[in-house]
């Protein structure tokens, strides 16, 4: 949304718009073609999906982590709540390097909440504040923009720099848990060196996308701080 009086902060804010999406979208088509490309080649072990899973977290000495099949594509995740490592269809039971790479990746999630990994604790204590951030914030920047409340404007952008900073958060997060599933593969033997090479190619573009979404919260948050500051200058003149 553009609003009278914001023309600088919606200038830079296009202005680094573009290539932000085009980095979206390039994210996006090589998470779809690479999983689609790795979707059809069998790795040479016969494992699916789950088997994969349940070997990561053989490894690394995890137990209890229950593990079904969900509906959809690329719906794959791990859910603490009830500790369950949920695979789509086209990964539970298939034969695949994309399989053997999504599930793997998701145990390596599994494996974070059983080994304490700091970054996915933090994430899991600040979803709830995120969750109230990401539905309140727009209420206040709407008034605080619309009715020229500064008050209202900072405190919306106080309440949505908790979604960009949780989005800052799920990097190490996702990048550690591919870590733990490539690094699994190749010292249990889970694909041969030229599979293995398609899994970090799945996973690396799945980083992708998380990249992108940090970068467009973050975008997001500095037009909300340049119409901020704006504002602030012109009523102090």
């Amino acid at each position: 949304m553009f609003y009278h009086g914001t023309g600088g902060a919606d200038t830079i804010y296009l202005i680094l718009l573009i290539p932000i999406m085009i980095l979206s979208f390039w994210a996006q088509m090589q998470v779809s073609g690479n999983f689609r490309k790795y979707s059809q080649v069998r790795c040479s072990r016969g494992l699916t999906g789950r088997e994969a899973a349940e070997a990561v977290l053989r490894a690394h000495h995890v137990n209890n982590v229950g593990i079904r099949p969900c509906a959809g594509s690329l719906t794959d995740h791990y859910n603490p709540a009830d500790n369950c490592i949920y695979l789509s269809e086209p990964v539970y039971n298939s034969a695949t390097v994309s399989a053997v790479g999504v599930a793997c990746h998701e145990a390596g999630h599994a494996v974070q909440y059983a080994k304490n990994y700091a970054p996915v604790r933090l994430r899991s204590a600040i979803i709830p504040a995120t969750q109230f951030g990401s539905q309140a914030s727009f209420l206040f920047l709407f008034l605080g923009i619309i009715l020229y409340v500064q008050p209202l404007l900072f405190f919306g952008i106080v309440l949505f720099s908790l979604t960009t900073f949780f989005q800052l958060v799920t990097l190490p997060v996702e990048f550690d848990a591919s870590r733990r599933a490539i690094r699994t593969i190749e010292s249990s033997g889970l694909l041969n060196a030229e599979e293995s090479e398609g899994a970090k190619k799945v996973l690396k573009a799945a980083a992708l996308t998380y990249v992108a979404a940090l970068l467009m919260s973050a975008l997001q948050l500095l037009r909300y701080v340049l119409i901020f500051m704006s504002r602030d200058r012109r009523g102090r003149r």
